[in-house]
């Protein structure tokens, strides 16, 4: 019987296609095939999933930055004069209900049913950051009183002023978006700190509130967003934080599931992985299983990462496969920031933002 082969050396030959990577990245920005009509209304997340994975991917070069940064400004929902609707503002997914192109950040006249959605605003946010743009015509002011509008009593938000889910999701995106605007007066950090905690399950997981079953992807959401606060250790004591680890260290298989007797899938290895790193506790992982697995799903013909080996590669997966490559060392790949989800390079951009505005005010 053939020994097996698991040594570093031989794991390493298997190839990790960045040029197919880089294209199938581009063609997300260009034409989406017809199974994506569904996404529509979320078109500005398949967008960043596509440029934060050229940036990280240091492919940027050949991206039309102008056009989508304009783009990008026309999806802000920016106040009426009278500021009536400014719980209503934010960013929008897309144009889907015919609101025209408009990148003026003046006052409109809105569509009834136009609204921000968190999640939006927290990607385009992101992808103004990642093209070097200076946020100088992002309505600050109108985005941070639409975040506040979304926040319930219990601590958590919803994704839209009409009332949806409202999750760990949501409180993360909420975290990112003040986070970005260097203004967390959008929060009532106190109620989503307090959500945080009441979300944690017996088994040291956080599920997507109280009482729900631990998942993966809250569990990081969770910890990303103290992260971003500042608040980790003042949250979770040595000893829960060290629970909290173990019962992500024991999502790992060969890749990483974001429930116990669930299958592995491509996602988790960001999802979890950038928990275990922001925990400090990453390297203790095997990575040579971790990139093995997110190879298998890796499709050699048209690029790009599936959920599963043999399945369909999506934006989602390929960026989330590649942020799991990098956050283990991967060659030729940028740094990602495990709580904010931008590569390094996007992060400095952002903090010499920061800066600037803080000594504009002094």
């Amino acid at each position: 019987m053939a020994e097996e082969v698991t040594s570093v050396d031989d794991f390493d030959q298997i190839d990790f296609l960045r040029d197919r990577h880089i294209r199938f990245f581009q063609r997300c920005l260009q034409v989406l095939p017809e199974r994506y009509s569904s996404y529509e209304t979320s078109r500005l997340t398949i967008v960043f999933f596509a440029l934060s994975g050229l940036d990280v991917l240091d492919a940027l070069d050949a991206v039309d930055k102008p056009s989508l940064v304009e783009w990008i400004y026309s999806l802000q929902v920016v106040p009426t004069e009278d500021e009536s609707n400014l719980w209503r503002c934010g960013f929008r997914g897309s144009s889907h209900i015919g609101v025209p192109y408009n990148t003026s950040t003046g006052p409109g006249s809105p569509h009834p049913y136009d609204s921000g959605h968190v999640a939006m605003t927290y990607t385009g946010l992101a992808c103004l950051i990642i093209l070097g743009d200076d946020l100088s015509r992002v309505n600050k002011k109108a985005c941070l009183a639409g975040l506040k509008s979304l926040q319930l009593e219990d601590g958590s938000f919803y994704a839209v002023p009409e009332g949806s889910e409202n999750d760990m999701r949501f409180v993360y995106c909420a975290a990112c978006v003040c986070y970005m605007l260097d203004d967390w007066s959008g929060i009532d950090c106190k109620k989503a700190v307090d959500y945080i905690r009441r979300s944690m399950s017996y088994d040291s997981g956080i599920g997507q509130g109280a009482g729900l079953e631990s998942h993966g992807g809250s569990t990081f959401c969770a910890i990303a967003t103290l992260c971003l606060m500042g608040k980790l250790e003042e949250m979770f004591s040595e000893r829960e934080l060290n629970r909290i680890r173990r019962w992500c260290i024991l999502r790992q298989q060969d890749g990483f599931h974001g429930r116990p007797n669930k299958p592995v899938d491509t996602c988790y290895s960001f999802w979890v992985g950038a928990t275990l790193e922001l925990l400090d506790v990453f390297q203790y992982t095997n990575f040579e299983k971790n990139r093995n697995y997110i190879l298998s799903t890796q499709d050699s013909l048209v690029g790009g990462f599936a959920k599963w080996p043999d399945s369909h590669p999506d934006p989602l997966h390929t960026y989330f496969g590649i942020c799991g490559l990098s956050l283990m060392g991967e060659a030729g790949l940028r740094r990602v920031h495990p709580a904010l989800n931008v590569s390094d390079r996007a992060l400095q951009c952002l903090q010499q933002l920061h800066q600037t505005w803080r000594e504009g005010c002094t």
